[in-house]
């Protein structure tokens, strides 16, 4: 397991500016290492961050650690590589406790690295737009299963989870809104952390997790 990096000075100093709720956030863990739960994982390549992603779609973290789990025992100790999810029986991925639609998406994604249309180089070397299009053209993954992607695989630094539930709460609650603030909302809020919306999301999801608690 790898030691995860202290926030990077430049980027806390940044958002710490710009933003004076976030500023508190920041003031509260000086210590943080916004990776360390990422390097608590197995290593993952692209495929396995992929079915980590998706997997994890509409689940906890520990629901999906529980799913995760159950498929690596399925085979052999590991998560499947795209060849090997192929060449499995639909079935082994239900018995997993994995739905239809995400066991069809994993399919059509194990299907695109086996010929070759998506590889570790390949979406390493995309810019973060052209990764997006690229995966939300398989049915089952939007842009919440993209974004993610571009946080956890390749570490983008100015990515933002403008969909996801638990970090519309951590806004509201830090932020004092009357409501749960929409996409566009959270779109708006979020302008003033560029260019490191990926460090900003780390820091708010952090506080949520705490507050839940």
């Amino acid at each position: 397991m790898t030691t995860a990096a202290v926030a990077d000075p430049t980027a806390r100093a940044f958002l710490r500016k710009a933003d004076p709720v976030l500023a508190r956030v920041i003031d509260a863990h000086p210590d943080f290492r916004p990776r360390a739960w990422i390097d608590e994982l197995p290593g993952l390549d692209a495929f396995g961050t992929l079915v980590f992603q998706v997997v994890g779609q509409q689940l906890s973290v520990r629901a999906t650690r529980t799913i995760l789990s159950r498929l690596e025992d399925r085979f052999g100790g590991h998560l499947p590589s795209p060849a090997e999810l192929l060449a499995a029986d639909p079935q082994v991925l239900r018995a997993s406790g994995m739905s239809a639609r995400k066991g069809a998406t994993l399919r059509a994604l194990a299907e695109r690295f086996v010929d070759g249309r998506l590889s570790d180089d390949a979406l390493a070397s995309m810019t973060d737009e052209e990764i997006e299009a690229t995966l939300t053209e398989v049915s089952g993954i939007g842009p919440w299963t993209a974004h993610g992607f571009l946080i956890f695989a390749l570490d983008r630094p100015d990515v933002l989870l403008s969909g996801d539930l638990a970090l519309r709460h951590a806004v509201q609650r830090l932020y004092e809104l009357d409501h749960l603030p929409t996409e566009r909302e959270m779109l708006d809020i979020a302008e003033r952390w560029r260019p490191y919306r990926s460090l900003a999301v780390a820091y708010l999801f952090t506080s949520e997790f705490e507050e839940s608690h």
